[in-house]
């Protein structure tokens, strides 16, 4: 598996990584932990070293898995975990609300150390920016963890251009994650991704892969347990699988001339935007992230991307990505 460092910062991470949170928490119920245990063992040994996690998935649940999962494996790996929900027992995930006082910050933390296992977080991410508490006071407590070696960097997730800048003029920002992949380009319009080139943040995308849905494994006959957040969100609703199909008719028709996957053909176009972008994929299958890690090998030509990107600029992505309520927790 190829490197890479996330923008100007000396974390070095594999150039695919891997998000854990469906192995406990939104795509149905927990999976076996003991298989899990043995994919993230498998991905380690395929080269993957980084690692995406959060206190909020499960809650709590997936933190644990990952961090005996990987404890053989400390200092090999990079794990990142999330701060920023207060979690209130008995309310869905979706429904807590944001708490990001540096006093909560701080306790989060030492919770999450020994979740994972580790004497410190790697890359400890805002989860969403919370409106009530200022950026710099965020920034600034994560700062203080850091100068208690408790934290090594400091990463936000779904913030806007302004926000990540006043945040990283406290104290130095070394990702920002947010949703990015072919059919959501948010990123590349509202000047966050022109904000991280220029100060030198790595990028790190989640939901490469629309969610499953950039696979081509699914159509608008595809239905959802009650348990699987895609059945809320509008982007899965059957009319607009349907209109959206056509993403996946691109994906199809450069994957046959790669001899590829569409999933692959959808990481490759990540990792050839920028050498500063690394997608995490989440899978619970050995398959997938075979699949997955293979797209590091595929090389995209110009051609080929002038190609992607006439074709994907006729298509109109239908339906939004998140219900109203959760997309307004979103700095974007």
């Amino acid at each position: 598996m190829q490197k890479r460092k996330l923008g100007k910062s000396n974390l070095e991470v594999s150039a695919i990584g891997l998000g854990c949170m469906g192995m406990s928490f939104s795509y149905g119920p927990p999976k076996d932990k003991k298989e899990m245990t043995s994919l993230l063992h498998t991905a380690v040994e395929r080269g993957v070293t980084f690692f995406d996690t959060a206190e909020v998935y499960g809650p709590y649940l997936n933190e644990e898995l990952v961090g005996e999962a990987l404890e053989p494996y400390k200092g090999k790996v990079v794990i990142a975990t999330k701060f920023g929900f207060h979690i209130v027992p008995g309310a869905k995930p979706g429904a807590f609300p944001t708490n990001s006082k540096p006093e909560s910050i701080k306790k989060v933390a030492e919770e999450s150390l020994k979740r994972l296992r580790v004497e410190a977080i790697d890359l400890f991410y805002q989860h969403r920016v919370d409106p009530d508490v200022p950026i710099e006071e965020t920034a600034g407590a994560v700062k203080d963890l850091i100068k208690a070696g408790k934290v090594k960097h400091f990463g936000m997730s779904e913030a806007g251009a302004q926000t990540i800048r006043r945040a990283h003029a406290v104290q130095p920002v070394t990702a920002v994650q947010s949703e990015y992949s072919l059919w959501f380009r948010r990123p590349e319009h509202n000047g966050v991704l022109a904000a991280l080139e220029e100060l030198g943040i790595g990028f790190v995308p989640y939901s490469p892969l629309g969610k499953g849905f950039l696979t081509g494994k699914m159509d608008h006959t595809t239905t959802f347990e009650s348990t699987d957040f895609r059945s809320r969100l509008p982007r899965f609703a059957a009319d607009a699988m349907k209109a959206n199909q056509a993403m996946v008719d691109l994906l199809n028709q450069i994957a046959a001339r790669k001899k590829a996957t569409p999933a692959q053909i959808a990481l490759a176009w990540i990792l050839a935007q920028k050498p500063w972008m690394v997608p995490i994929p989440g899978t619970t299958k050995l398959s997938r992230l075979d699949e997955n890690d293979g797209a590091a090998e595929i090389q995209l030509t110009a051609e080929d991307l002038r190609e992607i990107e006439t074709a994907s600029s006729k298509i109109k992505v239908e339906g939004e990505r998140y219900p109203e309520a959760l997309e307004k927790m979103t700095g974007l």
